[in-house]
């Protein structure tokens, strides 16, 4: 079994642009190829929304520290 590296925006292109070539070249399937291509997808909203939740919690972090 393969593992794919996606713990990061950078690993996740790297993936996707593997896929692609693979698909290109005719050693994968679309099928597979979709489906992974969808996983990738699925990573980097993860995490964008892992981002953001982490600067909303430094901004309010931020604000509380301005009330005191």
């Amino acid at each position: 079994m393969k593992r794919l590296r996606m713990g990061t925006p950078t690993e996740v292109r790297r993936v996707l642009a593997r896929v692609s070539t693979e698909v290109y070249n005719g050693d994968l399937d679309t099928k597979t190829a979709n489906t992974i291509i969808l996983a990738c997808n699925a990573v980097l909203n993860s995490l964008r929304t892992d981002e953001q939740q982490k600067k909303l919690d430094e901004l309010e972090r931020i604000l509380n520290d301005l009330q005191r």
